[in-house]
């Protein structure tokens, strides 16, 4: 016991315990002392921009909001480019809301050469029928555009390009005749960048005339046909009932012709305008009397209708 400034303070001087709760730690020389392991970390997924809300234009090249461009009837609010509308679709935005009526539905292609290229011509339209959900490269009937009853056919290029075969040929053809019995307007909106279909060889290339041949039947009974081209309208199709209207009109931009723009450059050895085979181009020249944007087409279309039927 020692005394500070009058206040005394104890002082343990007795070894330590062997009861004491103190624990020595030995840690071998040279050696880290070992220390609990870290909780591993949790991986956070990034969160990006969901798939199909941006599309790129093959116009401008901008990228634009997917639910902009269709709500504009699938055309750039950027620089009006035209993008590809399917045949389901292209109904809807010309015909009345429920008024169209499919014909034709039972017929269906068949192999008759047991053509073969990648793939058997069997298989390829069995793929093709699952891919796009349609029977075959046309859709044709009878509906009602703003009230005025017509007989209405497409052909769609996301069905093997939108190429004419056997089947494409008979449905246009009975569409055309069923037109001159009926005595309606007949609108076929083209949009096919394969021409006559190479895997039914002749068969296929007979189907020009046969169209053809029933336009010309449609003409003489005083019929109305109106001819629309879309991007692309090419080969055997615009070679035939593609540029037969009583009035050809087409969108913005399209690509029109029979050979493509390249094989014409190499066959010519020239240097070929910048707007070669556009719509634009087609209508400078005569081979289009009108170049009419999507979201006027209906209008158009009915003002036509009721200039020209009785």
């Amino acid at each position: 016991m020692w005394s500070v400034g009058g206040c005394e303070a104890l002082t343990d001087t007795m070894p330590m315990s062997d009861e004491s709760p103190v624990t020595e730690i030995s840690v071998p020389t040279g050696s880290e002392p070992i220390l609990p392991e870290a909780a591993p970390a949790v991986k956070r997924t990034k969160r990006g921009v969901p798939e199909g809300l941006w599309i790129r234009c093959d116009g401008c090249k901008a990228t634009v909001y997917k639910k902009e461009v269709e709500k504009q009837l699938n055309v750039c609010p950027e620089c009006q480019h035209h993008f590809y509308v399917s045949g389901q679709k292209r109904i809807e935005q010309l015909l009345d809301p429920d008024s169209f009526e499919e014909w034709f539905t039972d017929l269906r292609s068949v192999d008759p050469l047991g053509f073969v290229d990648r793939k058997p011509y069997a298989e390829r339209l069995k793929d093709e029928q699952k891919r796009t959900g349609l029977r075959e490269a046309c859709i044709a009937g009878r509906g009602y555009l703003r009230g005025r009853p017509l007989v209405f056919a497409l052909t769609d290029s996301a069905f093997i390009m939108g190429s004419m075969g056997s089947v494409v040929g008979e449905m246009l053809t009975r569409s055309i005749e069923r037109a001159t019995e009926l005595n309606l307007p007949i609108v076929i909106v083209s949009g096919s960048g394969g021409g006559a279909r190479m895997h039914e060889g002749i068969l296929s290339l007979m189907q020009m005339g046969k169209v053809s041949a029933a336009l010309a039947r449609l003409h003489e009974a005083g019929g109305l046909f109106i001819s629309v081209l879309t991007n692309p309208t090419m080969g055997g199709v615009a070679a035939s009932f593609a540029s037969l209207g009583d009035l050809i009109l087409a969108e913005p931009n399209a690509l029109v012709g029979f050979a493509g723009p390249r094989v014409v450059a190499a066959t010519v050895k020239q240097e070929l305008p910048p707007d070669f085979q556009t719509s634009e181009f087609m209508q400078k020249h005569g081979f289009v009397d009108r170049v009419v944007h999507r979201a006027d087409l209906r209008s158009e279309i009915s003002r036509v209708i009721d200039y020209c039927v009785r």
